[in-house]
């Protein structure tokens, strides 16, 4: 064999391997279709949606605006009836006396800061007594336990022309029978606001 047949042969060889390998080779990837763009919103739908958000916007701010005022009224409420509840809380005294006891006076420091806060507020001292003695002496001793209590607050700073005192003696009992437990009970300096309870606030 010649020379020249030898190198026909081999490239005749090298082309075969080389058409044989394309024909396994995966066929090329086709591109994917174009999809043509989706039409966008127009002016108006975008003006809509604005106005949709705004409104609903508008009607959260005011459901919350509402739900706040709403609290703040009951905190409101619920401090001004502490309020109330603290500057009438009765004092209560011992059998003929008209001393103030320790938990009596711990009851009217807890009206002092009150009474100072709402200086438009008066009140009324209403002494009352047992049905032990009779009515002159209960009236007396009422209307002491009334001024015994005014003095104190007096004395820590509230003015004078803020509080009435009256004795009711032995008329008004809250507790009926005749033993100790009613008794003790009945003998107390009661207190009622006369002006400014509209316009109360804690201290």
């Amino acid at each position: 064999m010649t020379r020249t047949r030898r190198i026909a042969g081999l490239t005749m060889a090298v082309l075969s391997v080389v058409a044989a390998d394309a024909c396994h080779k995966a066929p090329a990837p086709q591109p994917a279709p174009v999809q043509p763009p989706a039409p966008g919103p127009n002016a108006d739908s975008i003006r809509r949606a604005q106005d949709e958000a705004a409104r609903r916007a508008a009607e959260e701010a005011a459901r919350r605006r509402a739900a706040d005022s709403a609290a703040a009224a009951a905190r409101n409420a619920a401090a001004a009836g502490s309020v109330r509840e603290t500057l009438t809380a009765a004092v209560h005294f011992d059998y003929d006396q008209s001393d103030l006891r320790a938990d009596d006076r711990a009851i009217l420091d807890a009206k002092i800061p009150i009474l100072q806060a709402n200086p438009t507020v008066k009140i009324r001292v209403a002494g009352h007594t047992d049905e032990r003695g009779s009515d002159e002496y209960n009236l007396a001793l009422g209307q002491r336990r009334a001024a015994t209590v005014k003095r104190y607050l007096v004395d820590h700073g509230i003015a004078d022309a803020r509080i009435e005192t009256i004795s009711y003696g032995e008329e008004r009992p809250i507790a009926q029978g005749s033993d100790e437990s009613a008794y003790a009970q009945n003998r107390r300096a009661e207190f009622e606001i006369t002006a400014g309870a509209q316009t109360l606030k804690a201290p």
